[in-house]
């Protein structure tokens, strides 16, 4: 299954939904979309109420933007499922990422 992705900008705050799978097949597509998405943006927000699953890949995706907002801003993860709170406590991402219910 692939990963749907809905940007919705306001004012400074950019937030991005997922809904499906963030794998090796479907990382690339975001990682292209936050780079060329993240100019003048000071609170990165995503949705992670629809995502069903998250890779390493995935979550080299999500560093690369949390290194990219702490240059420029702030950035949160919020509604991710137990299965991937637990990806984010087991790989120690949960240290340093924002993650809210």
């Amino acid at each position: 299954m692939r990963v749907n992705i809905e940007k919705t900008m306001d004012g400074g705050k950019l937030t991005i939904a997922l809904e499906g799978r963030l794998d090796t097949v479907t990382a690339p597509r975001l990682e292209a979309e936050i780079k060329n998405g993240l100019a003048g943006v000071a609170e990165l927000e995503f949705d992670f109420s629809r995502l069903e699953y998250l890779s390493s890949a995935g979550l080299r995706v999500l560093l690369s933007a949390r290194k990219i907002m702490n240059r420029q801003g702030t950035m949160v993860v919020r509604h991710a499922n137990e299965t991937i709170r637990e990806v984010f406590e087991i790989t120690g991402f949960s240290d340093f990422l924002t993650v809210e219910a």
